[in-house]
């Protein structure tokens, strides 16, 4: 008998950390989602210094210091380059002018993903 619940309690605890750690990612992913493509959100990486230089790289149209600020971190350094950095820029303008549906549009045709899952892959923040 004392075999059998020793091995219960094993079976709830491994069940129990597995729900914790799906629960985790779940959340940690979603976390991530709320800021992608909305520049009224702040990302993990921001501060005002890279937020004031993410600024003036949209409005310079200066896809290098761009590049610089990002460090080749996330999908968007992966689909963005020196060729559609305008169309970039400007749906990163609209969006901060409230014309999402505008923005969204220029995104997928970049390929960048949306947080309803469109577009052809994951992108991320636009200056976050």
């Amino acid at each position: 008998m004392k075999g059998g619940k020793i091995h219960m309690n094993k079976k709830s605890i491994l069940i129990g950390i597995t729900t914790l750690v799906l629960g985790g990612m779940i959340l940690s992913q979603n976390a991530v989602q709320a800021y992608k493509g909305d520049p009224n959100v702040k990302g993990p990486n921001y501060t005002a210094e890279r937020h004031e230089a993410m600024t003036k790289a949209f409005e310079k149209n200066d896809y290098n210091a761009w590049k610089n600020l990002m460090q080749g971190k996330g999908r968007v350094t992966q689909v963005v380059n020196k060729d559609n950095f305008s169309k970039f820029a400007q749906a990163h303008k609209l969006a901060l002018e409230g014309k999402t549906a505008e923005a969204n549009k220029i995104r997928t045709e970049l390929g960048l993903g949306l947080q309803n899952g469109s577009g052809r892959g994951q992108g991320m923040g636009m200056c976050k």
